[in-house]
């Protein structure tokens, strides 16, 4: 299997888990495969490998001695695929995954059946930009609960915040707390430098783009901005879902994900 660049080694943690057309996973800014992809882990194995490789500092994967790199990053995430026996594989990817997978796309499209893009961005809007910048200056100050509770509100629909005591948070803000990565603000470091703008005219591999019209972390309009700027892409909306989905939405994820990846042609053997 050709491939443009040299692939480096991954020593990143990896989930492996089914058997059938390999499904790449590229998580989240402050996040993991459990956290992004956990609602649907054991439906999707029934029928494909799944691979989910941990960027640094998150999972078990060790923390970046240096800012990360989003080349080396996608590099680093089509390594762990070819390590686990997958030389090609549709990658799907999640807010930052989406810029993750997009430049997988363009650095390995060899390697690349398709892509799916959900709640994902080519560059940080201003919101998305903003939460970045107030993360790393939170977490500076050492008020990592604040960071906890900016998380939280940011992942939450309006629908869900709407009738709520700020009392109310208190609980969810700390298991947000317990559950936040030691890579975070590593991760969020490389949401405010993400720019794949350039890359998305050059994606070659059908592309399914899903959109959570609740999401106010990182808003619709970037991913209508991934769907107009790849060519062909499809696009679908959900209906009031946050930025992250919660059972009912994930459902609806899953029907259209699957449809979309049932109408490719077959995996090579």
């Amino acid at each position: 299997m050709s491939t443009d660049h040299a692939l480096p080694t991954s020593r990143l943690d990896v989930l492996v888990q089914g058997r059938g057309p390999a499904l790449l996973l590229a998580h989240g800014a402050g996040g993991g495969i459990e956290g992004n992809f956990g609602l649907v882990l054991d439906d999707l194995a029934q029928d494909h490998t799944l691979v989910g490789p941990h960027y640094p500092g998150a999972g078990g994967s060790a923390v970046a001695v240096e800012p990360l790199d989003l080349d080396d990053l996608a590099d680093r995430l089509v390594a762990a695929a070819v390590a686990a026996g997958q030389d090609s594989f549709a990658v799907l990817g999640e807010s930052l995954g989406s810029a993750v997978a997009v430049r997988i796309a363009t650095r390995h499209p060899g390697r690349v059946r398709a892509l799916v893009l959900t709640a994902g961005f080519a560059t940080a809007n201003p919101v998305l930009a903003l939460a970045a910048r107030l993360i790393k200056s939170l977490a500076a100050a050492g008020q990592w609960e604040d960071v906890a509770r900016l998380a939280l509100l940011s992942c939450m629909s309006p629908a869900d915040l709407a009738d709520l005591e700020p009392a109310a948070l208190d609980e969810p803000a700390a298991r947000t707390l317990t559950a936040m990565p030691p890579g975070m603000l590593d991760h969020f470091d490389l949401v405010s430098r993400v720019d794949v703008r350039a890359d998305l005219a050059k994606v070659s591999a059908p592309t399914l783009v899903v959109a959570p019209t609740g999401d106010r972390l990182v808003l619709p309009e970037s991913s209508h901005r991934l769907a107009a700027g790849i060519p062909g892409a499809q696009l679908i909306e959900l209906p009031g879902a946050a930025h992250i989905l919660n059972p009912a939405d994930r459902a609806t994820w899953l029907r259209h994900v699957r449809a979309f990846l049932a109408a490719l042609p077959a995996a090579p053997a």
